[in-house]
């Protein structure tokens, strides 16, 4: 496989500029492992670490209480307290709605 490389426009689409098909993530990453070629997957240490990590976590959520945080009900504008989110500033949230519900 050879790399090269050239400058492309943002519009553009990959059967018209490339002549070669471009594969699929899921090709690439079988294809990797059939070659061997590790670089694009996790090591084990690295998975090993990061649920230590998160379990670390998720046993320090466990013993506090559960958060309060206001939620918003669908195809509404959002909970009161976000307005104060932007207190103190000319920003404003923009209608979702038109009133008409």
């Amino acid at each position: 496989m050879r790399v090269q490389l050239e400058e492309v426009h943002m519009h553009f689409l990959y059967d018209t500029t490339f002549v070669q098909r471009c594969p699929e993530a899921y090709e690439r990453l079988l294809l990797d492992a059939l070659r061997g070629d590790a670089s694009l997957f996790t090591r084990s240490d690295e998975v090993e670490y990061s649920w230590r990590f998160i379990t670390s976590v998720h046993e320090a959520w466990a013993t506090l209480p559960p958060p309060t945080f206001p939620n918003y009900y669908p195809f509404s504008d959002g909970p009161d307290e976000a307005n104060r989110l932007l207190d103190g500033t000319s920003a404003r949230w923009r209608v979702l709605r038109d009133g008409a519900a």
